[in-house]
């Protein structure tokens, strides 16, 4: 039973919906407030009185049932208690029969989100940098997947602008077609790092041609672009594996080289198009932003013009419901012009379009610079949280078997985690030993809490059967009434494109599920209170593995 769902729709309040009542009905941080709370402020202005006198109005109007056994009012918040052990009961039996899809449902049935995200840049390293857009972009799409939309992920490639010329310029001078074959990424990388050291005016220019080559069509300096194009999508394609990643396309920049037309003939045919100092402008100065540049005066393309041209082919192509751009936070004015630019040319659609900004990742020793070559590669943050995994699971089981396997999902786990606890728009510093710690908030705390809950169903080697009427005491009960949230939390997760809603509560439910595994006994009980222990150790299992699933985690079965 959907218990919010209960109370809002059987709680009349005049001129407010159930579904109003339903968006602010929430869980009070303190069980002797009640197990719902309905905070009655919003309703002041409405009804012309104080939060408590609505409240206290309120409280005699709900009629109690076998469902709901309480109702109060508490400075200008009116609390439900529940029939805990039917509560108990039903989300239990809820967990058992519907297993990992526990928390899913069909709200986005017919409807498309489209996610932008990753977007590396070809030929160039796939560093800790871009470690956050590539796994929010990939929770957020593992979780508007689970609430049952069709999901469309997409990887913007950077495939477009004069570094390609640099590159190529670099190979002609000093490239070797084994070493680039065989060093792949590395090589490349190599390669751009050096023109930008050693350079001169004469190889500037010739990059520019090489560039302009590649625009014209060329064929050799396009099959040159091709394959380090397809060397890079190899190198990563192996990371994202790893990372549980997923896209449905790789339409790049250079996909909509023949798009951009049409959106600027569209600008200039609704006089939104103006010049300044030879380029091509749209102002948006009425509106409080400096003007979107949409061609430079030479008359080339920017990434505006090849953002518009993206989002325009993306509705016709998906008639998404919405459309994510997982991009860091130093991107916000480009967003809100280009949108800006979408809703004055009349497309409706242009509110249907979220930036969903996010904060800088770094290690200890600071920022990065593709160019100078001072990058953390990705791949080797990885390695070194998976030897680190490795070294600690050694020390702490050193006769658990597949240990190797075992570190790989702790080390991986630990990477993506440390960049969806917080708040997706603060800036992160990764810890090694931080986000490897089995104590805290991290997932190896919670994968930890999942390999003792399988400890717990191995030992007691029989299948629990959910007890009928059992109240639950104080322990017991934090415990469910986390489950219960579990649904509302992956919605939350949804509607403010923060997957660390997910990440927390997960840390939240392990913390929950620990003080119940450490202050009440399970398998030296019998009868009815055995069963409930076994029945509640076997959902939050459950439950911590959907959560991490979410965001891309796996869980061991022992560690």
């Amino acid at each position: 039973m959907n218990y919010k769902r209960y109370i809002a729709e059987k709680l009349t309040i005049e001129g407010i919906s159930s579904e109003e009542i339903y968006s602010l009905l929430s869980i009070p941080p303190n069980t002797e407030m009640g197990d719902y709370a309905l905070p009655c402020f919003k309703f002041a202005k409405v009804f012309r009185k104080s939060p408590a006198a609505i409240a206290e109005g309120l409280v005699n109007t709900y009629n109690c049932d076998d469902v709901i056994r309480g109702v109060s009012a508490v400075n200008g918040y009116l609390n439900f208690t529940l029939n805990k052990a039917a509560l108990a009961e039903s989300i239990l039996k809820s967990i058992e029969s519907e297993s990992e899809y526990y928390g899913s449902s069909c709200e986005g049935e017919g409807k498309t989100v489209c996610i932008d995200y990753s977007s590396v840049n070809v030929a160039k390293p796939f560093h800790i940098g871009h470690l956050s857009t590539t796994v929010i972009g990939g929770a957020l799409y593992k979780i508007y997947k689970f609430l049952g939309y069709n999901v469309v992920g997409i990887n913007h490639l950077g495939d477009y602008g004069t570094q390609f010329g640099k590159l190529i310029c670099a190979y002609k001078h000093w490239g070797d077609k084994e070493k680039v074959k065989s060093g792949g990424i590395h090589a490349i990388n190599e390669l751009y790092v050096r023109f930008n050291e050693e350079a001169d005016a004469e190889m500037e220019s010739e990059a520019r041609e090489y560039f302009r080559l590649i625009e014209n069509g060329d064929k050799e300096a396009n099959d040159l672009f091709e394959w380090f194009k397809s060397l890079t999508l190899e190198y990563v394609k192996k990371i994202y594996e790893k990372l549980n990643i997923k896209f449905d396309s790789y339409a790049g920049e250079r996909f909509y080289t023949d798009k951009m037309q049409p959106v600027i003939d569209e600008l200039r045919e609704k006089k939104l198009l103006k010049e300044s100092n030879g380029a091509q402008i749209v102002d948006l100065e009425p509106y409080g932003m400096a003007p979107c540049l949409i061609l430079r005066s030479d008359g080339a393309s920017l990434y505006a013009t090849r953002d518009l041209a993206a989002a325009v082919y993306r509705k016709n192509t998906y008639d998404f419901y919405k459309c994510l751009y997982v991009v860091a936070y130093q991107q916000n004015l480009h967003f809100k012009q280009f949108f800006k630019v979408l809703e004055l040319m009349g497309k409706d659609w242009a509110k249907d379009l979220v930036h969903v900004a996010y904060g800088m990742v770094s290690l200890e020793d600071g920022a990065m610079s593709t160019r100078k070559g001072k990058v953390v590669w990705l791949e080797d943050v990885i390695s070194r949280c998976v030897e680190k995994a490795y070294a600690i699971i050694d020390e702490k089981n050193p006769a658990l078997e597949n240990k190797e396997k075992i570190a790989e999902t702790v080390g991986l786990g630990a990477v993506i985690f440390g960049a969806l606890y917080n708040n997706k728009i603060k800036d992160i510093t990764f810890s090694y030993d931080k986000v490897l710690s089995f104590e805290g908030e991290t997932s190896v705390y919670v994968q930890y809490t999942c390999a003792r809950a399988n400890s717990v169903l191995a030992k007691s080697g029989e299948k629990e059967t959910i007890p009928e009427n059992y109240a639950p005491n104080a322990e017991e009960y934090e415990v469910i009434k986390m489950l219960t949230a579990f649904p509302d939390t992956v919605k939350e997760a949804a509607s403010k494109y923060e997957p660390s809603c997910v990440a927390r509560y997960a840390v939240d439910l392990a913390q929950k599920y620990n003080k119940f595994y450490i202050e009440c006994k399970i398998l030296s009980e019998e009868g009815a209170t055995k069963q409930f222990r076994l029945a509640l150790t076997r959902a939050t299992g459950t439950v911590l593995k959907t959560a991490l699933s979410l965001l891309g985690i796996g869980v061991p079965e022992k560690m």
